[in-house]
């Protein structure tokens, strides 16, 4: 690991005189030794925003690569802070505070919030040597070699990480030891696809040396995680709630989402947006129960009887067998929707790979866009979907009832067209790394809601009450998702409280209710993103109406949204 200690000097900026003639340009060539310097520092995140030149080293997770950490964000915060924003252009201006916002954010994250010491789960050497070896940035033989000198430092990884953990939560030791099971599986296929390359004889030696260490250097981890869990059971360590807390949830918040609202704000405007949203399903509910319940007594109870008729549409779903090649069927049929309606313009070219979640990501999400980088924006991006045939037959049968005839459109939408793989596609068209890499979650997850919404209102489903219905729900995911959140890391919502509002306020079956809780416990702040981001973009949406009248078109507005390249739209805002 002594290439990652290159003299941790040459990470500091060096003093730049910032005269008043060159101060307007002085943040592009700042932003620029910026981004080098950090992807020297972080070659993790390099690797996410398809930069490769870093990608032989791997950074290990010890106090002193924090210090580090932490001593480059106050020398790049400083030098930040020498720029007058008021000298700057609005495109400039929304870098310096996207900049100033992710070295603030880091500094918190490393003082404050520790999750280094509380999550198993955040050490895995999978996902980096996963794109580099199935990333064509570079003939196979080289990306193999990058990935030889990688591997020798897994060993010290694990070490590192060890020494990092005091009383980590159970539950994100439980996905660690789930997910790092995948990087074990990952590290054999590389040691079968380097023995079968054009690599030299000493060469695929190395690697049998050096997989074998790998993966040893995971299963000990792995084992030491299980002896970790077993200690909390029988009294030897403490483990730390999965709870956030109120102060760290509220930071947290503000640093990821950048969105204009706290926490407390957005619970506040779901539990509103739910109620309006609960009235509306009643209605629709009462205008199809005939048609779905026969002559079956309507029950007095609202919910009740929206989830009764929910129930009754939702058996109608693919087989199984047909779930991801109907995903394949519907990505290609909704780009050409939204080009055909002028809602954005996509290159027809550009489509993500449907493919299953590999291991070593599955455990969170049920469908994951895992996207290209800014730096490779014609690079493959993926379209993750957890697999379902190891799934016992009633397991199986409620991921199809959620994922149905017209919520699985409305869920691919979100996921690609013209939700989060179109974001980034404009993202990465942008020509600012910075706004593509360093825009908050608000904005992106908050278009994926809104791009479902954009699609109905254009024609999409025809307007029937099934699908407004179903649309409704998918909305309703979106709200519950955030009160949940909010919910469980600021008031200590339990596990009781949770269930009872997602089953009988959000129309989820008992299955996904249980995944939604799980995943309550495991990760903060980012389930709010979409409701957040939503609620702004549809009063920013109203506003320009206002402002506009006839002028207002909708295309307009999604270019003005989508070519700020992932900015939140509170600094959009303030162009």
């Amino acid at each position: 690991s002594g290439m990652r200690r290159l003299a941790a000097v040459s990470y500091l900026p060096a003093a730049i005189a910032l005269s008043g003639s060159r101060r307007h340009s002085a943040l592009d060539p700042l932003a620029g030794q910026f981004l080098t310097a950090l992807w020297r520092l972080d070659p993790e995140s390099a690797i996410a925003a398809g930069k490769y030149d870093t990608a032989a080293s791997l950074r290990i997770p010890d106090a002193a690569g924090r210090a580090e950490q932490l001593a480059f964000a106050e020398a790049w915060l400083a030098r930040l802070n020498k720029l007058d924003a008021r000298q700057l252009s609005p495109r400039q201006r929304i870098d310096h505070a996207l900049l100033s916002n992710k070295l603030n954010g880091d500094r918190w994250r490393l003082g404050a919030l520790r999750e280094f010491e509380w999550n198993p789960a955040l050490y895995n050497v999978a996902g980096p040597i996963e794109r580099i070896l199935h990333t064509e940035y570079a003939a196979q033989p080289q990306r193999l070699r990058t990935l030889l000198r990688r591997i020798a430092d897994v060993p010290a990884y694990y070490a590192a990480a060890r020494t990092s953990i005091v009383n980590p939560t159970r539950e994100h030791t439980r996905l660690a030891i789930a997910q790092n099971a995948g990087a074990v599986q990952l590290l054999g296929e590389l040691e079968r696809v380097a023995q079968a390359s054009i690599l030299s004889p000493t060469e695929k030696q190395l690697y049998t040396q050096r997989t074998g260490a790998a993966r040893a250097a995971v299963d000990a981890y792995v084992a030491w995680l299980g002896e970790l869990d077993n200690g909390v059971d029988n009294g030897k360590n403490d483990a730390r709630s999965f709870r956030l807390g109120k102060e760290l949830y509220e930071q947290k918040f503000a640093y990821e989402l950048q969105s204009g609202a706290s926490g407390a704000q957005t619970y506040q405007k779901a539990q509103t947006a739910r109620d309006l949203l609960l009235a509306e399903m009643g209605a629709l509910a009462d205008e199809l129960w005939s048609k779905t319940m026969g002559e079956a007594p309507q029950p007095s109870d609202r919910n009740e009887k929206i989830g009764k008729v929910i129930e009754q549409l939702s058996a109608r779903h693919v087989a199984r067998a047909d779930f991801l090649p109907e995903i394949r069927r519907q990505i290609p049929l909704l780009r050409d929707w939204v080009n055909s309606r002028q809602l954005l313009s996509l290159d027809p070219k550009l489509t993500p790979v449907v493919r299953e979640t590999p291991p070593h990501q599955r455990g969170l999400a049920f469908t994951a866009l895992d996207a290209s980088g800014p730096y490779r924006p014609q690079g493959r991006s993926y379209y993750n979907i957890t697999p379902l045939d190891a799934e016992p037959p009633e397991q199986a049968e409620a991921k199809l009832r959620e994922y149905n005839q017209w919520t699985l459109p409305l869920s691919t939408m979100h996921d690609t067209i013209p939700g989060l793989y179109a974001q980034r596609s404009y993202a990465n068209r942008s020509l600012s790394v910075v706004k593509a890499v360093f825009g908050g979650a608000a904005m992106r997850d908050g278009w994926a809601v809104y791009g479902e919404r954009m699609m109905l209102e254009s024609g999409y489903g025809e307007n029937t009450p099934e699908m407004r219905l179903m649309a409704a729900k998918r909305q309703l995911r979106a709200i519950t998702d955030a009160l949940l959140d909010y919910g469980v890391h600021a008031l200590g919502m339990t596990q009781e409280q949770a269930l009872e509002m997602l089953t009988r306020q959000a129309f989820q079956n008992p299955r996904e209710a249980a995944e939604k809780w799980r995943r309550a416990q495991l990760t903060s702040v980012q389930p709010s993103a979409g409701f957040a981001g939503y609620s702004e973009i549809m009063e920013w949406r109203e506003q320009r109406k206002q402002a506009q009248g006839g002028q207002f078109t909708p295309q307009a507005f999604h270019q003005q949204l989508l070519g700020q390249g992932g900015a939140p739209l509170r600094l959009i805002k303030e162009q």
